[in-house]
């Protein structure tokens, strides 16, 4: 893949990743427990889009994921990772559909194998969005993502951390998988 999408031209493709482990809050048992999950993804290449004097470059991507030999999967996401080559810039935009929007953000150079994107409720520059029921029952505080690029694999460990009406503390809800292309 050409420079223009920096460290992102690495994830271009189809990937598939069967040892994922989210570790969150259960509700059916009212407690914290892991679930291993099977993860497709999809990442597109576009661009330029220009923003005045700003040149992006992105990848449409994509994500769903599956408990054991389930027909539906449990999470899915669909969005955009852009990357700005003047200034280093990688975003990860992307929507869940259970009323949550991120925008995270970070600093990479362009051969960079291994990036970290932040985002936080009431940043500014790289917000977490969320509907009234999350806001109330289990509110995304913060999240942020790891990503590690290697020879045909990809992986990532994130961490969102939750204020949970049921928990007197934030937790930590995280997600981590290792991809291979398909």
């Amino acid at each position: 893949m050409a420079n223009e999408w920096g460290p992102l031209g690495a994830l271009v493709g189809d990937w598939e990743g069967e040892g994922g482990l989210d570790t969150s809050f259960h509700h059916a048992d009212g407690k914290v427990g892991g679930t291993p999950y099977l993860e497709k993804v999809s990442f597109k290449p576009f661009g330029p889009v220009d923003n005045g004097s700003q040149h992006l470059y992105g990848l449409d991507y994509r994500t769903a994921m599956w408990r054991n030999d389930e027909q539906d999967p449990f999470h899915t996401e669909v969005g955009y990772w852009l990357w700005d080559g003047a200034t280093g810039e990688i975003l990860r935009a992307f929507a869940v559909p259970r009323g949550i929007t991120v925008l995270a953000g970070g600093h990479a150079d362009g051969d960079a194998t291994s990036f970290t994107l932040k985002s936080a409720v009431g940043d500014a520059q790289y917000p977490v969005g969320e509907g009234q029921y999350l806001t109330a029952n289990a509110s995304s505080v913060s999240y942020e993502v790891t990503v590690t690029l290697g020879d045909g694999t990809w992986s990532y460990a994130e961490t969102t951390m939750l204020r949970m009406k049921e928990l007197p503390d934030l937790l930590p809800h995280t997600d981590h998988n290792t991809l291979h292309k398909v």
